[in-house]
């Protein structure tokens, strides 16, 4: 099934409430700040994308606040700079949900919708909205890319294809063929921590995409 026929309602859910710690903190950062978004934060981008980018889940300054992936905080400063450099998107920086930023061929989602205190989901609700990613990732077609940022996106996502963790183990610029004629693709995730200790760079970070790239033309 294309991701193009599939509903909005089977692949996200703006309501959800089934992971009680979760539905808890963002009623508590609600309150703290009436503004935020502070809801399960909906994938950006194309719905027929060939490029899925998997990070982890909303910060809470970021995408927890604008209701758009990597928007807000310092995590999506180089993630959008990387994906505008090579035709991904239609503008280098990403400001708020209704600025007129564009993806081409590409969607970013999370292995979890919500904020999760300190950003560090258990385990039950990374299975918890597991079956969310596993729906968007059955309507990608073959010869699609799927980019984890991260060990969590990584694992959420052979998860979500009933795959073993050792099956594909992760490691930045890893590449693994996946089911359905997908490739998976590595990253160390884009976090403050991990751009300003040099642990990724942006001559890495560009490198994994530009590999994405080259899949996409090729497949």
């Amino acid at each position: 099934m294309n991701a193009s026929t599939q509903s909005a309602e089977s692949t996200f859910d703006a309501q959800c409430r089934r992971c009680p710690r979760l539905a808890s903190h963002l009623d508590a950062v609600k309150a703290e700040y009436p503004d935020y978004f502070c809801a399960p934060v909906p994938p950006f981008g194309e719905d027929a994308a060939r490029l899925l980018v998997v990070g982890l889940a909303p910060g809470k300054h970021g995408a927890n606040a604008s209701g758009r992936p990597f928007t807000g905080d310092h995590a999506g400063i180089l993630l959008y700079e990387t994906l505008h450099r090579h035709g991904f998107a239609s503008r280098p920086v990403s400001e708020h949900a209704g600025d007129g930023l564009r993806l081409h061929d590409c969607r970013i989602t999370n292995a979890v919708k919500c904020l999760p205190p300190e950003n560090k989901p258990t385990t039950d609700e990374i299975r918890n909205c597991n079956p969310f990613l596993a729906r968007e990732l059955a309507g990608l077609e073959a010869g699609s890319v799927v980019l984890a940022l991260g060990s969590i996106a990584h694992n959420a996502v052979l998860r979500a294809l009933g795959l073993k963790q050792a099956s594909a183990r992760f490691g930045h610029a890893a590449e693994h063929a996946l089911p359905g004629e997908l490739t998976l693709l590595d990253s160390y995730h884009c976090s403050r921590y991990n751009t300003q200790t040099r642990r990724l760079t942006p001559e890495m970070f560009d490198a994994v995409f530009a590999r994405a790239r080259s899949l996409l033309e090729e497949g």
